[in-house]
């Protein structure tokens, strides 16, 4: 693994800025660090829409949604000096019900040495039901080092 490679998960939330700047001010005056954004793109559930069409546009809509939060999380980085050449832009599109999973399948075929999450601060109740990512990232992490930033 290399530590020098990062990956960023990235979705549309004030934390995932934050934890993109943490990393931006980090690596400022560092050479040699190359960072991926990746946000993980889920389908909307089918039967929430009365036809095929409405899915469609929904799912159009939340892809061009991600695309802006990555221009986002790239122009961030970009405003702390990061070299444009050293940033790539990600959308892994999943069915899977946990966002960590992707995110680790994403870590393992980049050899990522990093990988970075912002901390959502989810309810005990809500986190018993649905999980953390951060945890699960954290649980699950062998061989490389996990960031969460809040």
């Amino acid at each position: 693994m290399d530590f020098k490679k990062i990956l960023v998960a990235v979705d549309k939330s004030e934390n995932a800025d934050r934890a993109v700047a943490y990393v931006g001010e980090i690596i400022r005056d560092a050479e040699g660090f190359c960072i991926e954004l990746l946000a993980v793109n889920r389908p909307p559930q089918r039967d929430l829409f009365p036809d095929q069409a409405a899915w469609e546009a929904q799912a159009q809509e939340q892809t061009r949604q991600l695309e802006a939060a990555l221009e986002k999380a790239k122009d961030i980085l970009l405003s702390f000096g990061t070299n444009l050449k050293c940033i790539s832009i990600r959308i892994m599109d999943s069915t899977d019900p946990s966002i960590a999973r992707p995110i680790l399948e994403a870590q393992r075929e980049g050899e990522f040495g990093t990988v970075v999450v912002g901390r959502r601060g989810v309810p005990k109740s809500e986190e018993f039901l649905f999980g953390s990512v951060s945890k699960r990232l954290v649980t699950e992490a062998r061989g490389f080092t996990v960031w969460v930033v809040e």
